[in-house]
Formats: C-alpha cells, sequence, structure tokens
C-alpha cells in the first residue's frame, strides 16, 4: 500500500467531520465571536470550508505565493453552500491524494508570501500541518463557536454532550 493509499482513509473521515460540522452552522449568527480578537463565525466558517482548495495546492503545485493572488474569501451565504464548496473541493483533493505518487511526497513545497517564506518542507507535512491538521484546528474552534450558540455539536473523534451516540 502506497503513502496516498494509507492517507484516503483519514482524509474521508476528517472531510465527514468537516461537513457536518459546516452542516450545523446557524445561519443568523455569522456575526458571533466569542473574544473581539476572534474571528466571527461567518468567516470563520467558510475559510473551513475554502481550505480544500489549499489542500488541492499542496498536492498539485511546487509552491504558493499568497502575493500572486488568486485568493477570494467566501462570502457566507448558508450552511449549505459551505457544504458545497468543501464537497467540491475535497472532491477535487480526494482524486489529487489518490494520484500522488510516494516520490512526490518527500519533495519540497513551500508557502511564500513574495519573498518572505511562510513555509518549506516536504509535500507530506505541508499537507499534514498545513492543510489536515489546519482543517481540524478550525473545526475545533467552530465547535467551540456551536457550543457558545446554543448549537448542537457533532461527535468527531467520539461522543459530544449532544451526539451522545446511545452512551
Amino acid at each position: 500500500m502506497n503513502t496516498s493509499e494509507l492517507l484516503l482513509t483519514e482524509f474521508d473521515e476528517e472531510m465527514k467531520k468537516t461537513r457536518t460540522a459546516l452542516e450545523r452552522v446557524p445561519e443568523d449568527k455569522k456575526d458571533f465571536a466569542p473574544h473581539p480578537k476572534s474571528t466571527p463565525l461567518g468567516k470563520l466558517a467558510p475559510h473551513i470550508a475554502q481550505l480544500a482548495g489549499f489542500g488541492l495546492a499542496i498536492l498539485t503545485t511546487p509552491e504558493l505565493d499568497f502575493k500572486a493572488g488568486g485568493y477570494k474569501p467566501l462570502p457566507f451565504e448558508s450552511a449549505s453552500q459551505l457544504v458545497k464548496v468543501l464537497e467540491d473541493g475535497a472532491g477535487k483533493v480526494r482524486i489529487a491524494l489518490k494520484n500522488t505518487p510516494d516520490e512526490a511526497w518527500t519533495q519540497t513545497w513551500k508557502l511564500r508570501a513574495g519573498d518572505t517564506i511562510i513555509f518549506s518542507g516536504t509535500r507530506f507535512l505541508a499537507y499534514r500541518q498545513m492543510f489536515l491538521n489546519h482543517i481540524v484546528h478550525h473545526r475545533a474552534q467552530l465547535g467551540v463557536y456551536l457550543r457558545l450558540t446554543e448549537t448542537a455539536v457533532p461527535a468527531t473523534y467520539g461522543p459530544s454532550a449532544d451526539d451522545r451516540m446511545g452512551f
């Protein structure tokens, strides 16, 4: 079994959990933020939905330069819009992941903003840290936002207080 095949199961599980969290984003709370320094829900949730596109860049390009443009933040419309964006991006990432040969995982991948290097490491590390762990991190933040807005928090790595699964 190659590296990509090993990662596909994890990818599918994380996208499923992320989809469930995004389905629960309350459409009437887009301005909610738990702290003045926190990103409002209407920006955090679309960011999570768009992260699959970032995963695609990691798997299919040698680097991404933020100063080159091309990224436009997704304006929040609805939970169903977020799920569609996630699913579209995740579908593309899944194909790219499946087609990534083992030798590509050790190649250098860079994230930059012009001459400033933000990240430089193996494609494997970029995929795990900059993409997959990034989604998990923000999904955890979203879980806090859901709890504080009295929205049911989905189970992720075991039951939540709202989704006890018979416990």
